[in-house]
Order: structure tokens, then sequence, then C-alpha cells
């Protein structure tokens, strides 16, 4: 199976010159940009949705849409490529779905914090509202003082990509991500626990 994020190199520099002229604004470089897109942020949405809990309100294309439509209606983003571009994505499927959860979360007048394990996050095949909501809110704190390390988090766990689909979204080597990993895992889990035990 292709992995998410590799292509051609011809696909990967087109799909850049789309992203430029689209912040240069460029609207024809919009419509032309999204049917080279498309499968990759299905596939995306997809791996978001595998671990989202049976019965969720969304579907992967309603994912995928409602990211599309965010990326457009938002502030006016200066594209640097297309892992900039997938990784803008990733982050706002993590916060659309964190939204739903938030939403469930408060219609079931239930709430309490839950231990979340990390060490086979890839591997956990589904997720409660209240996990995810969890691990958003940890995500974020770490975030204030690492945010790549934050970010491989987000792209591992929330977007089920692997070391080296990560690498290549953030630029930096698999072994920093392997690293990074590692030592987010064990703050969030410290994190994680934290929480529980104040609740």
């Amino acid at each position: 199976m292709a992995s998410l994020l590799m292509t051609t190199g011809d696909h990967s520099a087109q799909i850049t010159d789309l992203l430029l002229a689209w912040s240069d604004g460029d609207a024809e470089a919009l419509e032309r940009l999204m049917p080279l897109v498309e499968r990759e942020l299905q596939q995306l949405a997809h791996r978001y949705m595998a671990r989202e809990s049976a019965g969720h309100p969304l579907q992967t294309t309603a994912l995928v849409n409602e990211a599309f439509v965010r990326l457009i209606d938002g502030s006016r983003i200066q594209w640097q490529g297309r892992a900039h571009f997938f990784a803008v994505s990733a982050r706002l499927m993590r916060h659309i779905l964190v939204d739903v959860a938030r939403a469930r979360r408060k219609l079931k007048r239930g709430g309490n914090a839950v231990w979340v394990s990390l060490e086979d996050a890839p591997d956990v095949p589904e997720a409660s509202s209240a996990e995810v909501i969890a691990i958003d809110d940890a995500l974020t704190a770490l975030a204030a003082f690492d945010e790549r390390k934050s970010r491989v988090v987000e792209l591992r766990f929330f977007g089920g990509l692997t070391i080296a689909e990560t690498a290549a979204v953030l630029r930096v080597s698999p072994i920093t991500v392997t690293r990074d990993w590692d030592l987010a895992r064990a703050w969030l889990a410290r994190e994680l626990r934290t929480t529980v035990d104040d609740a």
C-alpha cells in the first residue's frame, strides 16, 4: 500500500505550485488543487475516523469537506508547500473531531477525565469522546512549551501517520520524530495521569 505522503516529485511540485498561487490570491489555483489533494485528504480523514468510536456523527467525506471549508474560510495562509498543507489539514481535522467530541460529551452530561494510554497509540482502534478531549487538552499544554513534540503526537495519534510520514510533514529526520514521540508520550502519560488523579 502506498504511503499517504509519498508522491512523485512532479506531483508534489505541482501541488506546491498551486498552493503558492492560491496564497497569492489565484482562485483558479484552488480549483485545480482540489482534485490533486482529495485522495490524500480522504486517506488522512479515514485514519482519523478509524480511531473514532462506533456511531460517530461524522463520516470520512464529511470530515474532509468540513476541513476544506475551514481551509477556505480561515485567515489567508501563506502556504510553504505540500507538506505544510497536509500538516494544517491534519490539525484542522483534529480540531473538528475534538469539537464534535466536546459537543457529544456536553449532550451526555458526562465528562469525567479518563485514563488514556499512548503506548500503542497508532494501533488503538477507537477512542471515546472523553479520551479525544483529554488528549487534545494535554496536547495543547505540551504545545505551549514544545510545539514540535505536540505536532508529532498530533500526526501520529490523531492522523495515524508513520514515523517516516511524520518526518516528511515536519521536515525532520525519522530519528528526531522517534525521539520526540518517545519523550512526548512519556510527558503526556504523566499529564493525563495527573488529570485523572485530580478529577
